[in-house]
């Protein structure tokens, strides 16, 4: 019976923690003997890798091309118990040895699992005793590469026209349009993206508009690029008939719990676009498409003027559970938030407040006041004077 009971490593913080460039990995590792064992050393390492391969058939004599590239984003090593040339005895019982190490500053790309690749980040201890096998044990954890999308590239607004020419045979049917655009290029998964788009229908025959949030991933090596792609959500329209025009406002498309793009890696990228399509009668399908990106910092409340109800959903936890509005209700009527009570209350309390002294104002830090709106609004507006000129009087005139 082997002498090793247990052999465990474990990370501190919670099982789904996740890390970024810069902070420090920690943990320890357990070992449980059964009896007094001798051991000439233990060390931890840690590691992050990205890897790419697959197999390609060329020709008829079955013979495959490997392509396969990988590159290495950290190293770290620390000796546990180092090995001086002597055994170390370790009496029986649990034992449990420290280690921390420090992710690079460097940017770390986003763990991944794919098809033909994987980016993936470890803690791996080798356990060396005399007259036996090494002991091997592995943990992954997960990488997360901060994304702000609160940036002025990610919160500009995207949009694009394109058409096309139905034709069957050597026949015109006519021609097709498309016109899209999206508030902003960065979002997180949970958020809504608000479609305003415009299929203008020429031909005689109906189309059906849709709109398709699609993920590539892309795979690089010797060269050689495979990708993969994948329709992670769904929008369909109604039919569009012919001679006719159907208009987007803001029709609605959640982005599902997707992982972030990868755009930082050499071998590996994870890619996002919105695609706005017609099925052309005669022809290929029309699409139009949009870069989205896909962050991990979400859009902050007040950050910019594209902060809108659909924006926030990435910021309330429960967003899965809401349902999505095909348009923002209108705001409501003034009448119907602030009283006829409280309007008065608050003019004889802006009548009766003393003057404020403002002396001191530059002696405290600048700041926004910002004063809240309670007063009724002006009267609306009619073409019948309410203070009209007596009829004996005399007009003025104007050049004089």
């Amino acid at each position: 019976m082997s002498s090793i009971k247990s052999f465990t490593v474990e990370l501190e913080g919670p099982p789904d923690a996740a890390f970024t460039c810069g902070e420090v990995v920690s943990g320890h590792v357990v070992l449980e003997l059964r009896r007094e064992t001798n051991i000439f050393s233990m060390k931890v390492q840690g590691r992050g890798v990205a890897t790419v391969h697959w197999l390609e058939n060329r020709g008829m004599n079955a013979v495959y091309s490997d392509y396969t590239s990988k590159l290495t984003y950290f190293r770290k090593r620390q000796h546990l118990i180092r090995d001086n040339g002597e055994t170390t005895t370790l009496p029986a019982g649990r034992h449990e040895f420290p280690f921390s190490f420090q992710l690079p500053e460097d940017t770390l790309v986003t763990s991944f699992e794919g098809k033909h690749g994987s980016i993936r980040y470890w803690v791996k201890v080798k356990l060396h005793r005399p007259w036996a096998p090494v002991r091997k044990i592995k943990r992954e954890f997960t990488v997360i590469e901060p994304i702000d999308i609160n940036t002025p590239t990610f919160l500009a607004p995207q949009a694009g026209t394109k058409d096309k020419m139905a034709r069957a045979w050597y026949r015109n049917f006519g021609q097709v349009s498309v016109t899209a655009k999206i508030d902003r290029k960065g979002y997180t998964p949970g958020e809504v993206i608000p479609v305003f788009a415009e299929f203008d229908n020429s031909t005689s025959r109906s189309i059906v508009p849709k709109a398709f949030i699609t993920q590539t991933q892309t795979f690089i090596a010797r060269g050689t690029m495979k990708q993969k792609h994948s329709v992670v959500a769904t929008l369909c329209g109604d039919i569009v008939s012919a001679r006719c025009r159907e208009t987007w406002h803001g029709r609605a498309i959640k982005i599902p719990p997707v992982g972030p793009s990868i755009l930082q890696c050499r071998i590996i990228k994870v890619e996002y676009m919105l695609k706005v399509c017609v099925d052309v009668p005669g022809t290929s399908k029309l699409c139009l498409e949009l870069p989205l990106v896909i962050g991990t910092i979400p859009l902050h409340p007040f950050g910019s003027r594209t902060s809108s109800i659909s924006s926030h959903y990435s910021l309330n936890l429960d967003w899965i559970h809401m349902a999505i509005p095909e348009q923002p209700e209108p705001p409501p009527d003034y009448s119907s938030v602030v009283t006829e009570e409280e309007a008065e209350q608050q003019n004889n309390a802006v009548s009766s407040q003393p003057a404020e002294d403002l002396s001191g104002i530059l002696e405290r830090p600048l700041m926004a006041f910002v004063q809240e709106f309670r007063f009724r609004p002006p009267p609306v507006y009619s073409e019948i004077d309410p203070n009209p000129q007596p009829i004996n009087m005399r007009p003025r005139c104007m050049t004089c």
